[in-house]
C-alpha cells in the first residue's frame, strides 16, 4: 500500500509550502490594478521594493521582512509585498503575523488560492478552527489542490478540522480521498478511527493508551471507504472481537454501508444500540432508514428516543416530526418540524416536510411559503446536500 505524504507539523508545514511553489502566479498579483502598485512616494517606495526583493532573494530573510514592512507602511496596497512577508513569516512559525499578510493580500487579491490555503493553515495553527476549516474548504473549491501533494495536506487538514468540530461523517467523507488513492500511514487511520469513534480531537491528542484500538477502528473505515467491503467487514469483526464495548463503531460501520445495502446498515444500527443504547445519533439514523423503508411506526419510538436524548440535534427533530407525520398526527409533527427548522433553518428536508405538514393541516399560505423556501435553497446553493429522502443518502449528523 501507498503511504501518504502525511507526518508531524514541521513536515506539513513543508509539504505545505509547496502549495505556494506548486501553484502561485505571481503575475496574478502584480497585475491585480494599475492602482495597486501606485505609492503615495514612488521614488522611496520603489527602493524598498528593489531592496527587499534583492535581501528575499538573499535569504536573509529578517532583512526582507523588516524592509517588506516598510514598504507596505508606504503603499498597503501592494499585492505582492503582502504575499511575500506572509510567506516568510509562515515559514518562521510567526502564523498570527503571516495571517495577517494574507489577509491584506486576499482583500486585495480575494480569489487567491495558495494564499487562502495558506492563511487556513494559519489559523489551523493558531486553533481557529471555523475560520480555518472555511479557508481550507474555500482554497480545495478554488484549486488550490491541482497537485497530489497540496490535495493530501489541504484534505488532511479538512478531516481533523472537521473531526474536531463534531462533523464526523464530513470527516469521513474527506478522509476518503485517501482511501480511494489507497494512501495510507499509522497517523492517518489515526485519524480516520477518531473519526470513527466519534472522539473530537486531532491524532496528536488521541490518548496513547487507547491509540492501538482507535487505529483498528480507522483501518476497518478506512478499508470500507476504499471499497473492499470484504476486507473491511473482516477488520471490523477482528475490531469487535477485541473491543465488543466500543460506542459508535457500528454506528460508523451502518452509516458507510447505507448507501449501497440498507438492510445491512440497519442491523449495524442495532448492534450499536446493544452497546450504547443512550446513542442519540445511531437512534436518528435508525429512525430515517426505517422511514425510508415505509415502516414509520417502527420509526416513531426510535425518533422519540433521539428527540429526548439530544433535542437540539435537527436531524432528530426532523426524523421524529417526519414520523409523526407518517403515522397521522399533523400537530405534534407540525410542532416538531418548526423546532427543526429553527435549529437548522436552511435544511431542505425540513422545508420539505414542513410544506406537507402544512398542506395537511389545510394551512396553504404556510404551505406555499416552504414550497418557495425550498425552491430558493435548490437555486442559491452553490453545493446542494444529497436528498435525505433519496434511498442512497443517509443525513449527516
Amino acid at each position: 500500500m501507498a503511504r501518504a505524504v502525511i507526518g508531524r507539523r514541521s513536515r506539513n508545514r513543508q509539504r505545505v509550502f509547496a502549495i505556494v511553489l506548486a501553484t502561485l502566479v505571481l503575475g496574478a498579483s502584480a497585475g491585480a490594478t494599475a492602482a495597486a502598485q501606485r505609492s503615495p512616494q514612488p521614488s522611496t517606495f520603489e527602493q524598498l521594493r528593489t531592496d527587499a526583493d534583492a535581501a528575499r532573494q538573499a535569504g536573509d530573510v529578517a532583512r526582507a521582512s523588516d524592509l517588506y514592512g516598510q514598504a507596505l507602511r508606504l503603499n498597503p496596497s501592494w499585492p505582492d509585498g503582502w504575499w511575500y512577508l506572509g510567506q516568510m513569516r509562515y515559514s518562521a512559525d510567526d502564523y498570527a503575523q503571516a495571517k495577517d499578510a494574507f489577509t491584506h493580500y486576499l482583500n486585495l487579491v480575494p480569489d487567491a488560492a495558495p494564499a487562502t490555503a495558506l492563511r487556513g493553515l494559519c489559523e489551523f495553527e493558531l486553533g481557529q478552527y471555523e475560520p480555518s476549516l472555511g479557508d481550507v474548504q474555500r482554497a480545495l473549491a478554488l484549486g488550490a489542490a491541482d497537485d497530489s501533494r497540496n490535495t493530501q495536506i489541504l484534505r488532511y487538514h479538512e478531516g481533523q478540522l472537521l473531526t474536531k468540530l463534531g462533523r464526523f461523517e464530513e470527516a469521513l467523507t474527506a478522509y476518503g480521498y485517501f482511501a480511494r488513492q489507497h494512501l495510507s500511514n499509522d497517523e492517518l487511520l489515526v485519524a480516520v478511527g477518531l473519526a470513527t469513534l466519534r472522539i473530537p480531537q486531532f491524532p496528536k491528542d488521541a490518548d496513547p493508551a487507547r491509540r492501538e484500538m482507535i487505529a483498528l477502528a480507522g483501518n476497518a473505515t478506512f478499508l470500507l471507504l476504499s471499497g473492499d467491503q470484504q476486507a473491511a467487514a473482516l477488520a471490523f469483526q477482528t475490531f469487535f472481537q477485541r473491543y465488543p464495548a466500543a460506542a459508535n463503531v457500528y454506528y460508523t460501520w451502518g452509516y458507510l454501508l447505507y448507501p449501497t445495502d440498507q438492510d445491512a446498515a440497519v442491523a449495524e444500527f442495532r448492534s450499536e444500540l446493544a452497546v450504547d443504547p443512550a446513542n442519540a445519533v445511531d437512534h436518528t439514523m435508525l429512525a430515517w432508514a426505517l422511514l425510508m423503508e415505509n415502516s414509520p411506526g417502527e420509526a416513531l419510538p426510535e425518533a422519540k428516543k433521539a428527540a429526548e436524548e439530544a433535542p437540539t440535534l435537527p436531524m432528530a427533530q426532523l426524523s421524529l416530526g417526519r414520523a409523526l407525520l407518517e403515522t397521522g398526527d399533523v400537530t405534534s409533527a407540525t410542532t416538531t418540524l418548526e423546532n427543526a427548522l429553527a435549529l437548522d433553518p436552511r435544511n431542505l428536508e425540513i422545508h420539505i416536510a414542513l410544506a406537507r405538514a402544512y398542506s395537511e393541516s389545510g394551512r396553504e399560505d404556510d404551505a406555499r411559503r416552504e414550497r418557495l423556501a425550498c425552491l430558493q435553497l435548490t437555486q442559491t446553493s452553490s453545493k446542494p446536500a444529497p436528498a435525505m429522502g433519496q434511498q442512497g443518502a443517509p443525513p449527516a449528523q
